[in-house]
């Protein structure tokens, strides 16, 4: 693979903004190459907690940051209109000076969100057609001033989007998949493939690693079926489970691990930011001190 190694961490927006605000900061201080936030209704771990919404957060941070990426992992598309999102996709690459990133997934099925908001909680064949069609509608807005597009589920008639975007031909779109079908959407259409490894939470790092090596090779498999070259295609894991946690325990633990997944391919690590355990906060300070530029 000839992509650059790239180290992110995801925050999730239950803190107050000043607090937000110091934890990014803080981040970005210590040479993280992205941030990103989750996008649900509610907390998915507490859904009567506190939660701001990921895309009006997103731009206001891109204000208070000055050189790492940013982006959300992934958008919910259940709760979004692709052309609107594609609107809010240009204001941000705008507003952070072409440093976002798209991350855009099916949304989880069973999601309470659909209950709370009375939403259709779509089947799973039924939410990849969906998607494939919100993808391909964002994608052609970004690019194009004006755009017309006829799918299944959704319609453009000469939309017109200006100004065009700061990055060309248009932000880079971050596909979040995890069974076959969605990886060979993400072969076709990602600039970055990200998945987790696994559902739950609790798996152990061995069957994570195992996950993610089969999905490697498969998504291989399916950019060369298409003509692209797999190499054109970044890999992203997020550590999500309490593998998540683990890889922060020792310098020589983090290292160890991502050297593992190099191996097979993921050029980008994804870290959970470890806001319960300050002892955690201090072992990635001397991470991202003392390990990562090495493994950069």
């Amino acid at each position: 693979m000839g992509n650059k190694i790239r180290f992110g961490v995801f925050t999730s927006q239950i803190l107050p903004w000043e607090k937000e605000v110091k934890r990014w900061r803080l981040i970005e201080s210590l040479g993280f190459d992205s941030i990103w936030l989750g996008d649900h209704f509610t907390d998915p771990v507490n859904h009567t907690g506190n939660w701001f919404e990921s895309w009006t957060l997103l731009a206001s941070l891109a204000v208070v940051t000055e050189r790492v990426r940013l982006g959300t992992l992934v958008t919910s598309m259940p709760l979004r209109r692709p052309a609107v999102l594609a609107r809010q996709a240009l204001t941000v690459d705008h507003i952070s000076n072409g440093r976002l990133e798209i991350g855009l997934g099916t949304g989880g099925r069973r999601d309470p969100v659909h209950n709370m908001l009375k939403i259709e909680d779509w089947q799973g064949s039924e939410r990849v057609d969906r998607f494939k069609d919100q993808v391909e509608i964002i994608d052609r807005l970004l690019r194009q001033s004006v755009s017309s597009y006829e799918g299944k589920y959704y319609k453009l008639d000469n939309a017109a989007m200006n100004p065009p975007t700061i990055q060309k031909p248009r932000p880079p779109m971050v596909i979040a998949a995890m069974g076959n079908t969605m990886l060979k959407v993400a072969a076709k259409y990602a600039d970055t493939w990200n998945s987790f490894g696994s559902e739950d939470w609790r798996a152990p790092a061995e069957k994570i690693f195992e996950n993610t090596k089969k999905r490697v090779e498969l998504i291989d498999k399916y950019c060369k079926e298409l003509n692209r070259n797999p190499d054109t295609l970044r890999r992203s894991l997020m550590f999500y489970t309490r593998h998540g946690r683990t890889i922060l325990d020792s310098e020589e633990n983090f290292r160890c691990e991502i050297n593992k997944y190099i191996e097979i391919g993921i050029d980008e690590f994804i870290i959970y930011f470890p806001f319960f355990e300050s002892k955690n906060v201090q072992n990635l300070t001397k991470i991202a001190e003392n390990v990562i530029p090495d493994l950069r």
